[in-house]
């Protein structure tokens, strides 16, 4: 009798075993489960984040791109600007130096132009001192000696070809009486004490507005100045 109940007892505690390995196991399988879900949420939560991050990037990269396009149009434009402005600016120039011979040469025929008849010099030895150098120059810029008397007509009257020669009420310098005396710097940065760098000045003047010292010896005599 003890041994069958022995046997029984065996039995249920089989049973029982069983039915716990049985609960455990399912308990286990559960936890499992949930540790799964618990890692695909954590992936998927850092595919999120990972996903906005290069959203947030591509955003920088576009945002630093565009700047860049913007500040290469902005400078491309400026420098466009300049050359426009500059390009006006030597066309302005030309246009007043071309409108300020037309006046000259205008003047010039609506005035009977006096010929210088005077004698015409041998050669520059004739002459001494800031004539001399005057009369050099005039053939260097390439005047005839012709030229030379009507030249030595104007300065003579507007200087007495004195290279110190100012004009208080004006501010006329040097030989040819610039106005102002600064002009004659575009010659040379001694043109306060060179009587050179005057006459080169000019004889510059004379040749664009008048083309010849005659034709400015000419325009003076009819209108005081030249």
């Amino acid at each position: 009798m003890s041994r069958l109940l022995s046997r029984f007892g065996v039995r249920a505690l089989a049973v029982t075993l069983l039915g716990v390995g049985v609960v455990g196991g399912y308990y286990l399988g559960d936890n499992r489960k949930v540790q799964q879900q618990a890692v695909h949420a954590e992936l998927a939560s850092r595919a999120d984040r990972a996903e906005q991050q290069l959203m947030k990037d591509q955003h920088r990269a576009q945002m630093v791109t565009t700047a860049e396009r913007r500040a290469a149009e902005y400078e491309a434009a400026r420098k466009a600007a300049a050359v426009a402005k500059a390009e006006a600016e030597r066309a302005r120039r030309a246009e007043e130096a071309a409108s300020r011979k037309k006046r000259a040469a205008a003047a010039n025929a609506s005035t009977a132009t006096k010929p210088y008849a005077g004698p015409i010099p041998a050669s520059c030895k004739e002459y001494s001192g800031n004539r001399a150098i005057g009369c050099a120059l005039l053939l260097d810029s390439g005047f005839k000696l012709d030229q030379m008397p009507c030249l030595d007509k104007l300065w003579t009257k507007e200087s007495g070809w004195n290279h110190r020669a100012s004009n208080p009420s004006t501010g006329a310098y040097g030989i040819p009486q610039a106005l102002p005396g600064s002009k004659m710097g575009s010659a040379g940065a001694d043109w306060q004490s060179s009587p050179a760098t005057q006459i080169e000045w000019g004889l510059g003047y004379i040749k664009d507005r008048f083309d010849t010292p005659c034709g400015a010896w000419s325009h003076f005599q009819n209108t005081g100045w030249y």
